[in-house]
Order: structure tokens, then sequence, then C-alpha cells
């Protein structure tokens, strides 16, 4: 039985293993690595405090996300939400079950949505 996301070093787990296949997906790795050329040292510590506000309720997350792919709509399409998207779920349900990875999964896809919408609403209204 796999545990459930409890604490810090879990969402640290998640979100390296996480990026890890960011970076191996042919999709994804294009827009971090060439486009937005991801600082992957400042970036994943982000992600860890930005995935343990959400799942841990801690407040060291500081930023605003939809910016930094504001910045990258030309490059970010339908496909690239669904493959973000795809690619979380699949490390979560690899490395965790219970309460707070169903929630992890859920934030996650809202997340995903709100952000396409607002991006092809951008799109739209240029």
């Amino acid at each position: 039985m796999k545990k459930d996301i409890t604490n810090i070093k879990d969402i640290e787990y998640l979100v390296s293993k996480f990026y890890d296949k960011v970076n191996q997906d042919e999709l994804l790795s294009e827009v971090f690595n060439v486009h937005a050329k991801t600082n992957w040292e400042t970036h994943l510590p982000k992600m860890v405090k930005f995935w343990s506000g959400i799942l841990l309720d801690t407040s060291g997350y500081k930023g605003k996300p939809f910016d930094a792919h504001a910045k990258q709509s030309a490059h970010i399409t339908s496909k690239h939400f669904q493959r973000w998207i795809a690619l979380f779920r699949e490390t979560v349900l690899e490395n965790f079950e219970g309460e707070k990875a169903t929630l992890a999964i859920q934030r996650a896809e809202n997340i995903g949505a709100i952000f396409e919408y607002k991006l092809d609403f951008m799109r739209n209204n240029k």
C-alpha cells in the first residue's frame, strides 16, 4: 500500500519525480527548456512551496504562477496542458494514495483548466 502525501519530503519527492518526467517528455521539455529556459535550481524549490501551500496549507509560496505561463502563450496549446495533467496524475498515482493524493490530482486538473482557459482568452482577445 502506498502512503498519502503528508509532509514536505513527500512534496519534494512528488515535484522531483514529476519534473523528471517533464524533462524527458518530448512535448513538454521543449517548452520548459527551450522556450522558457527554466532555471531548475530555482524552479523546483518554488514548485515545492507552491504544492506545499496547496496540500499542506503552508505559506511559503510567493508568486503569480499564471504570469510565467502567459509569457509562453505562443508555445503552449491544449495538448501541452493535457500532457502536463496526465504526467502529474501518473506521478501521483505511481507514488501516493489517499486524500491528499486525490486532492493533488484535482487541484492540478483545476489549475490546468483555468490556465488553459485564460491563455485561450488572451490569445482570442488580442
